[in-house]
């Protein structure tokens, strides 16, 4: 018998990405411009990764200090560092097993960044209590997630185990439950209230889910990811009602609440919200939430390093939990040391506070400005539109196709929005992320474009979408 007859029937079921074939397309466009072959544009831009090093934004100064001092030891004893990054340094070797990042470490991470995470979290939620006994380091917020799943899925169970999420929504989530054996319960995000949460909904979805599977969790993403939409006190503590209503676990994926801009949004966490509320739900609602330093103005993808916080769960089922995350050992150092950064940064009077202050202040001034500059230039294009962006890293813009491209597109066996982005790579030298990889409302359309850029490259993409743009709507009007 072969690999391919025995391979598990839920990796069968999990849904190839359409966005291969474009990244597979934009390797060979890159190689044809190094051997010289002539096109309109001398590079490809590249805004499908939720990725800012990869997209030139430049590293923070402190965090690569510290973690250069880390990994070479001798620069503790170098004058070229500033007094907080080499004590920073020293700090962090003391609490590693033999004074070296190569050392693994406990299962849920480093005892003392744990608790740096708590106090963190603490002062996030005003005061609130965090214990770091239910905190637990991950190479990755997607690992912590897929942890959690592990322990909420049964794949014997009859029916099978659900998961609401959103749609839109980043594609790894909604895999991951397919792999695990279990059914996603989507529930649609409002395009028409700039992709608000409606509890309608939710109660539509759950509807739906009857004689299918039987319903366990809820997944949020606040601030989105595709959609930027940040969820008001008001709407997060609907949701916390109603999967108190309904008996499902909460998965709050919050990566990007350090990145909320949007006017007369902040960011209320479900760990505060919930607390807040009192009894009985305070209480009794059981809680996962998650962070990362890949997201945020870190943006240390490549170090994989992200927490997990429980809230309200059984003690038994925490002991199942430090079992499933003891499988990995322990995860990378250096990322665990990054998050102790991202947790516990430079504080005024730090000799690193200004130039610190001043790199977060600029990615911010940035992020803010090309969100309502993409906003702006999108809404003046036709057949383009896009909601008002209040947070995160990402626009995800509308394309009112016209009847034309849709026909062309299924004569090639393409989605209208893959055929949109491939004619936009090909012709514009962009590659983005077409939005049926994340899910939308049948007959809609979008691409999802990665803002958090420079400026000078931002300004490249607009003229690059808005010239391929209108030649493309007259070319199939």
């Amino acid at each position: 018998m072969s690999v391919l007859q025995g391979i598990n029937p839920n990796i069968r079921k999990m849904k190839q990405l359409e966005y291969g074939a474009l990244a597979s397309r934009a390797n060979q466009i890159k190689e044809e411009l190094r051997k010289g072959v002539r096109r309109h544009y001398k590079e490809v831009i590249d805004v499908s990764w939720g990725d800012s090093h990869r997209a030139g934004v430049k590293p923070l100064t402190f965090v690569r200090q510290v973690l250069a001092a880390c990994v070479y030891p001798p620069l503790i004893n170098s004058n070229n560092l500033p007094l907080d990054v080499r004590q920073r340094a020293q700090k962090q070797l003391g609490t590693c097993a033999g004074g070296s990042v190569g050392s693994y470490t406990e299962t849920a991470g480093v005892s003392e960044i744990i608790h740096s995470i708590s106090e963190f979290i603490k002062r996030r939620d005003g005061g609130i209590p965090s214990q770091p006994e239910n905190i637990y380091i991950s190479a990755g917020s997607q690992w912590s997630i897929g942890n959690i799943l592990h322990v909420l899925v049964n794949s014997e169970a009859s029916p099978k185990t659900g998961v609401l999420i959103p749609v839109p929504c980043h594609i790894t989530t909604a895999v991951s439950i397919t792999g695990l054996g279990a059914v996603t319960v989507p529930y649609y995000l409002s395009e028409e209230q700039d992709w608000a949460l409606q509890v309608e909904e939710l109660q539509r979805a759950l509807e739906s889910a009857k004689g299918v599977c039987n319903p366990v969790a809820l997944y949020v993403i606040n601030p989105g990811n595709p959609t930027g939409y940040v969820q008001s006190r008001k709407s997060v503590q609907e949701v916390i009602r109603f999967a108190s209503e309904k008996g499902l676990f909460l998965l709050a994926d919050e990566v990007y609440q350090d990145s909320v801009y949007g006017k007369n949004s902040e960011f209320v966490s479900y760990k505060r919200a919930l607390s807040e509320m009192g009894p009985p739900f305070s209480g009794t609602v059981e809680l996962a939430s998650f962070h990362s330093v890949s997201k945020g103005f870190l943006g240390e993808c490549g170090l994989r390093s992200g927490y997990v916080e429980l809230v309200n769960l059984d003690p038994a089922v925490m002991n199942y939990i430090q079992t499933l995350f003891s499988k990995d050992s322990s995860s990378p150092v250096l990322g665990q040391i990054a998050l102790d950064l991202m947790t516990d940064p430079p504080k005024p009077g730090d000799p690193s506070y200004p130039l610190y202050n001043q790199e977060t202040q600029h990615m911010r001034t940035v992020l803010v400005q090309n969100a309502k500059r993409i906003h702006k230039v999108v809404e003046n294009l036709p057949g383009l539109s896009c909601p008002p962006i209040g947070g995160g890293f990402y626009a995800f813009v509308r394309l009112h196709l016209t009847p034309k491209s849709i026909q062309k597109s299924k004569e090639l066996g393409l989605q209208p929005d893959t055929f949109y982005c491939m004619k936009l790579l090909e012709e514009g030298g962009v590659l983005t992320t077409p939005g049926c990889e994340y899910g939308q409302k049948e007959g809609t359309y979008h691409i999802r474009l990665f803002i958090m850029i420079p400026r000078d490259i931002m300004e490249e993409l607009l003229r690059r979408l808005t010239g391929f743009h209108i030649k493309f709507m007259k070319d199939f009007s």
